[in-house]
């Protein structure tokens, strides 16, 4: 039997072998494991639901340097009995005000202007830690698809390797039956075989558990087993350092601490406001009907001395600075360096899977010489067992390296954003 047909038979005898228990559901691919994990995520929902926040940050800042309006009222009476009780000149006997007072705090629109940019920053700054955040679920979640695809790609060829013995094994017997070929030969074939169904079943249950993990990361419940398909990684376009979201974070946080200083001026301006009250004040002693009135006023706050508290502020907001300065400038070196040393890693690997592919080609070859060989009794079942070997090295070696190789794309296409 070619190795042709034994691969068509791949896909059936892996269903019976790999999901005689389970329920068989439709292929899912990289694409969907990546929306519902983004979809499911507490984290990605946490930012959105502040992205929110902010928003009413700024109707709030809008409503709090508008007119304030309250309705207050306070009355009591303090009653003298058989001359005692509070003195009269003092108490009034008692009182009665219902009042609804407007207060109005008047602000410049440059500090207004700069605490509503500090509100844009903070949404800059959130947008930029979602990008981020979602950056590492899809690398996450995209090396653990990788890393079941992997699994299932070594079943498959495990799968056919254990078909080719199987089919070898029933035409051995016979021929050991026929004394063409020594018991102890077709002894050390069978041992070849009961190892490959052993790391067959170990295989199958690794998958299992590399697909759980799958479905764990993606919040997804589901006991039943799926195929994957090729994740299909292709190198994307990784921008410049200075248009990169995780650049872009330091640059936000500086332009947050420089308005943080302009905050703090503004804070140290004078304030001017204004307040008014109309309402009902009486003793109802004199006159109570006539206990209608208003009042209005200003008031103004000018900072005089705080014991340098607010210098003291600025040199710890320049202090954060120069750290986020130091950050960003080793960000910036390393940027370049460690893309650069991935996509030669990358290159290496790819050069490695075409020396093995060659050296693939040779051992198919020579399988199939020595089971033709085999099958008249012209050649050793050691020499075939050898080839065998060779074989599974060199494809093992392959789907590590095909696996590394998109691990290595996985981790370069993490920065495109």
């Amino acid at each position: 039997m070619t190795l042709e047909l034994h691969i068509k038979r791949i896909s059936i005898l892996l269903l019976f072998l790999l999901f005689s228990n389970a329920n068989f559901a439709q292929n899912k691919n990289l694409d969907y494991y990546l929306n519902v994990g983004l979809v499911n995520s507490p984290l990605i929902k946490d930012f959105q639901n502040q992205l929110k926040s902010n928003g009413i940050d700024s109707q709030r800042l809008k409503a709090t340097f508008s007119p304030q309006i309250s309705g207050v009222n306070n009355s009591y009476y303090s009653p003298i009995i058989n001359g005692w009780g509070y003195d009269e000149a003092l108490s009034n006997i008692g009182t009665f005000n219902d009042w609804v007072n407007v207060n109005k705090t008047f602000i410049g629109k440059k500090s207004l202007n700069t605490q509503y940019r500090s509100i844009g920053l903070s949404t800059d700054s959130l947008r930029i830690a979602q990008k981020i955040s979602e950056q590492d679920l899809k690398r996450n979640i995209t090396a653990q698809y990788i890393t079941a695809y992997g699994d299932l790609q070594q079943l498959l060829f495990y799968t056919e390797v254990n078909d080719m013995l199987k089919n070898q094994e029933s035409i051995l017997k016979k021929l050991t039956q026929n004394n063409i070929y020594r018991q102890t030969d077709y002894l050390s074939f069978l041992v070849t075989f009961k190892q490959q169904q052993l790391q067959l079943k170990q295989l199958q249950i690794k998958y299992r558990n590399d697909f759980s993990m799958l479905n764990y990361l993606c919040g997804i419940f589901d006991t039943s087993s799926e195929s994957l398909e090729d994740p299909s990684l292709r190198l994307q376009q990784i921008p410049d350092v200075n248009k990169s979201a995780f650049f872009l974070r330091y640059k936000i946080t500086d332009l947050k601490l420089a308005n943080q200083i302009k905050v703090l001026d503004n804070s140290y301006r004078p304030k001017l406001g204004a307040f008014a009250n109309a309402g009902y004040s009486s003793t109802l002693l004199i006159t109570p009907y006539k206990n209608f009135g208003m009042w209005a006023g200003v008031n103004l706050t000018v900072p005089i001395y705080d014991g340098h508290k607010r210098s003291l502020q600025k040199q710890q907001i320049r202090i954060s600075a120069n750290t986020n300065d130091n950050y960003k400038d080793f960000f910036s070196k390393q940027y370049g360096q460690q893309i650069a040393l991935l996509k030669q890693q990358l290159k290496s690997t790819e050069s490695l899977i075409s020396d093995i592919e060659d050296q693939i080609k040779y051992a198919e070859e020579l399988i199939k010489v020595n089971g033709k060989l085999l099958e008249t009794g012209d050649t050793k079942i050691a020499d075939f067992l050898i080839a065998i070997n060779n074989y599974l090295n060199a494809k093992n070696l392959l789907t590590k390296n095909s696996i590394n190789q998109m691990q290595i794309i996985n981790q370069i296409n993490y920065w495109n954003r």
